[in-house]
């Protein structure tokens, strides 16, 4: 059942009750090195690359019962198709489809989540709808701080990716597969990227070209375990990679990147604690948040941000 309906210029999303459009405009303003995205009064404005078109749109909420994006500029006369296809995409990308009575029926009464959904309550994650732009990104951020990722990535897309103007601004599209597939290793490394995850980079992007590596095989997998072993068969592709790009792309709920410095982090800052918790207490910890996992990281990653 289509969950938007069409008003001139504008689509507007149904949400659900478990939805703070305020508390996912705050983790989206993370970081002031975000380059695939705008946000300016409350107002997030994306080009987003669907069916051979880029719309710009702008996303707002005018109500706490609904979303609102309206295209931008030359968008304006995108067609029914494409435009379905951008309500989709920014369902996906906040997760508006999941039901969340669950998590946080659970969540309340546990020690470390439930200060996290009452400080956070109606945060989702945040996805990243392509699955090779969620790759790039869970392989620029190993073993570095996230400051010098954002660098990293803007320097990533400003070299090899696109851009739309509007209204003075620079709007960039992520590379795709094509455009770094076929590059030699020096290119990445003049980012200031080591060579092996320049490396990475440039194998993933072959295996996508060449078909042998896809969202919807991973999606048709159906299963998390299999999914993660898939993944971490490909070079450069870890537990913490896989299972990052597993909740962030994959949407599978039991997605637990559990060897996260962050994770570790925000959980010794919970139990006020002056070192990171090992792995067997972080699984102990971890117990009640079974097919919540994903959900569970990701509030307790909010706060450090």
């Amino acid at each position: 059942m289509q969950s938007w309906e069409e008003n001139g210029n504008v689509l507007k999303l149904s949400l659900p009750k478990e939805f703070n459009f305020k508390e996912n405009i705050n983790y989206l303003s993370r970081s002031s090195n975000e380059c695939l995205f705008h946000i300016h009064h409350d107002r997030i404005y994306k080009a987003i690359p669907i069916g051979g078109e880029t719309p710009l749109i702008q996303v707002s909420s005018v109500d706490e019962n609904h979303l609102h994006i309206r295209f931008l500029g030359e968008s304006k006369s995108t067609s029914k198709i494409i435009r379905d296809d951008v309500a989709r995409y920014v369902r996906e990308w906040f997760d508006l489809d999941r039901d969340l009575k669950s998590f946080y029926s659970m969540a309340k009464v546990d020690p470390l989540l439930g200060p996290a959904v009452e400080s956070f309550y109606g945060l989702r994650i945040i996805g990243i709808p392509d699955l090779f732009e969620a790759l790039c990104w869970g392989i620029l951020g190993q073993q570095i701080n996230l400051s010098f990722a954002y660098t990293l990535k803007r320097r990533f897309v400003e070299k090899f990716g696109r851009s739309v103007l509007y209204n003075g601004l620079t709007y960039w599209i992520f590379p795709s597969p094509e455009d770094i597939a076929g590059l030699p290793v020096e290119e990445l490394e003049s980012l200031r990227m080591t060579k092996k995850k320049s490396e990475y980079l440039i194998g993933v992007a072959q295996l996508m070209v060449d078909g042998k590596l896809s969202k919807d095989m991973l999606i048709e997998i159906g299963d998390y375990k299999r999914a993660e072993k898939m993944l971490v068969k490909i070079r450069g592709i870890g537990p913490w990679t896989a299972n990052y790009v597993l909740m962030r792309c994959l949407r599978y709920p039991s997605a637990f990147p559990i060897d996260d410095v962050g994770l570790q982090n925000a959980i010794k800052h919970r139990l006020g604690r002056e070192k990171k918790p090992p792995k067997d207490e972080i699984m102990k910890l971890a117990v009640n948040w079974t097919n919540w996992e994903s959900y569970a990281t990701f509030y307790l990653w909010r706060f450090l941000y």
